[in-house]
């Protein structure tokens, strides 16, 4: 017995009084209207209705279980609606991960606006460079820079793509030898970036393996230590782009061969995928496209 529509048709029955009326509004037979009743009173191990053949009356437990069948059925339309209203309007809260750079550059000012266009949705966002499971750790969404192929665990939207740039100040290229090939980086101090796939290799060209005196997991920190003359970075263009642009920092190799980053917005696969994500996730697209570089 499907008890839930046994209590909707018993709420029904209560309401308008005729198995004729209930049938017709239900498209199907009074026969079987008639059993479920039977099956929910057999269940319930007692009468709820009067039968005749005029008139239907509801017995005393009838009428104290139409009480509670009501609230029941209003208390699932609530839950529902709840469910529905969540799914389909751009409340709630989103937590996201993004890399740590980027959410400090771009993407604060991009949420800032997406939070004033959606003052319903809450954000609560973790910045950080290192690999993490997003339904492990309950993220609705995750921001990845890869030029790599992403995980396929996930489904990834592509957002927009960045550049590597090689970086170093005036003041270190004056004071070093010249660097008019990728071989030539072997003999300058390369920083390393902690979380970087190919670890001690550029991969500018075919490659070049580098060394240097500085190891960090962060590149907006790798920044100052260029910036002050003590060596060289393999810097992302939203890290590195207004420094150079202002020229504080020189772009090496500018010609050579590097890969590209490209920006995902990743999240876990799900049969239905909550409106505000889907909001979320349109709102970068647009805003990374309305913000390229020209």
């Amino acid at each position: 017995m499907d008890k839930l529509r046994a209590i909707k048709l018993f709420v029904k029955l209560a309401n308008l009084g005729s198995f004729t009326k209930v049938a017709e509004q239900t498209n199907t037979s009074k026969s079987m209207i008639s059993k479920e009743i039977g099956r929910l009173e057999d269940d319930l191990g007692a009468r709820l209705l009067h039968r005749s053949t005029r008139n239907l009356q509801l017995t005393h437990v009838g009428e104290g279980y139409l009480q509670r069948a009501i609230e029941i059925l209003e208390k699932l339309d609530d839950a529902d609606n709840f469910v529905s209203d969540l799914q389909h309007n751009v409340r709630g809260k989103l937590k996201i991960n993004a890399p740590m750079a980027l959410g400090i550059t771009d993407l604060s000012v991009l949420f800032a606006d997406f939070m004033l266009e959606n003052p319903d949705i809450e954000l609560d966002i973790h910045l950080g460079d290192e690999s993490v499971d997003l339904v492990e750790q309950g993220f609705d969404l995750g921001l990845r820079a890869s030029s790599r192929a992403i995980d396929s665990n996930y489904v990834g939207k592509p957002l927009t793509r960045f550049t590597y740039k090689v970086c170093a100040s005036p003041e270190y290229l004056a004071k070093h030898k010249a660097i008019n090939l990728p071989k030539d980086l072997s003999e300058h101090n390369c920083f390393v970036y902690s979380y970087f796939q190919g670890k001690d290799v550029w991969p500018i060209e075919d490659g070049v393996a580098v060394k240097g005196n500085l190891k960090v997991n962060s590149t907006l920190f790798m920044m100052d230590a260029i910036k002050k003359g003590l060596g060289l970075g393999f810097i992302p263009d939203f890290v590195c782009q207004k420094m150079i642009d202002s020229g504080e920092v020189v772009e090496v190799l500018a010609e050579a061969n590097k890969p590209r980053l490209t920006l995902y917005a990743l999240y876990p696969a799900r049969h239905f995928v909550p409106t505000k994500l889907v909001k979320c996730i349109r709102y970068l697209e647009d805003w990374f496209n309305n913000n390229k570089p020209a």
